[in-house]
């Protein structure tokens, strides 16, 4: 039996929910073992109980109590990486210095691994290498449907500055969105708290006066009538659907989310078809040797089908 422990979550291990992050440094240890340990406050984070799908942040101090030692099983061959990902991946950097780079993630593809997924970015960022000694990290994510600007740390230090960046807000993100209706109040700030709810469909999130802070500023670019308008979003906090929760609950769900938005979020517009229009435009962050960086992501081809049908002029902004 090892002694209790205090473990220090990893910069790529970001949003990396607690219970997986068990399975990767403990995998002897049964998922009802832990919910035991939990439960009687045996495991904690920064000093405090947690629940198995605690989102980890990177730094984040986790007391492990005494385990049983168990090797690691053999890791699963890593599925090779098609021809034609590897030219898409290498084809879609939108910055790269000796620290860091960024890629314009296409929509559909996933950041991270999950139940029956095993086509997703982290287990391909090896043809990312490029020069480099280290296999580039995740330092934040983006939803599987949405597309835009994805940073990654070139090398451990790197990776350490710039989760450093995201924690203390240093870093701004800015997103654009096509949402069906108008806002009320075309500029202003939504300070709704969110709570997850598991479900048959994957998680989801919700408003609850209970939840986590989530707060999120926004602005109307331009509109079509009361049909559509284009949104600039800026999340001053990091909830997991965050801007999707927070769109829904204006009453202006985003085009093509059906999850948050049911029926209402559909608009027949002839060629952009049901994916989210939801883009990470930019991101201006603190680079690791000092200077700030700004990169910015083009429309996908689906956004661009919608912004011409509206009228919007996206080169405008």
């Amino acid at each position: 039996m090892s002694g209790v422990q205090t473990l220090t979550v990893a910069a790529d291990e970001a949003d990396l929910r607690l219970d997986r992050w068990f399975k990767r440094h403990f995998p002897a240890l049964t998922h009802g073992r832990l919910e035991k340990l939990l439960r009687t406050g045996q495991i904690r984070v920064d000093g405090k109980r947690a629940a198995s799908n605690l989102r980890l942040e990177p730094g984040a101090a986790v007391r492990v109590p005494p385990l049983p030692q168990s090797p690691a099983p053999p890791a699963a061959e890593p599925r090779p990486v098609s021809s034609k990902d590897v030219r898409a991946l290498q084809g879609a950097v939108l910055y790269k210095d000796e620290d860091m780079l960024a890629i314009d993630k296409p929509p559909g593809l996933a950041v991270q691994g999950g139940s029956k997924l095993d086509r997703h970015l982290d287990a391909m960022l090896d043809v990312l290498r490029f020069d480099g000694t280290e296999r580039p990290r995740l330092v934040h994510r983006l939803d599987r449907d949405t597309s835009g600007v994805l940073l990654l740390a070139r090398h451990a230090r790197a990776a350490a500055a710039l989760a450093e960046a995201f924690r203390a807000k240093t870093c701004r993100k800015t997103y654009w969105a096509i949402v069906v209706g108008v806002p009320k109040i075309r500029q202003g700030k939504i300070d709704l708290p969110l709570a997850k709810l598991p479900g048959r469909a994957g998680e989801r999130v919700v408003p609850d006066e209970e939840g986590k802070s989530a707060v999120t500023t926004y602005r109307v670019l331009d509109h079509a009538g009361k049909k559509a308008a284009w949104l600039e979003l800026s999340p001053l906090t990091g909830r997991t659907h965050q801007l999707r929760a927070h769109c829904a609950a204006m009453g202006t769900p985003i085009l093509g989310d059906g999850k948050y938005g049911g029926a209402l979020a559909h608009l027949n517009l002839g060629g952009s078809g049901k994916h989210l229009h939801l883009l990470a435009r930019a991101i201006e962050i603190r680079a690791p040797g000092g200077r700030t960086v700004t990169i910015k992501a083009p429309v996908p081809a689906h956004m661009a089908t919608a912004f011409a049908a509206l009228g919007f002029d996206s080169g405008a902004d």
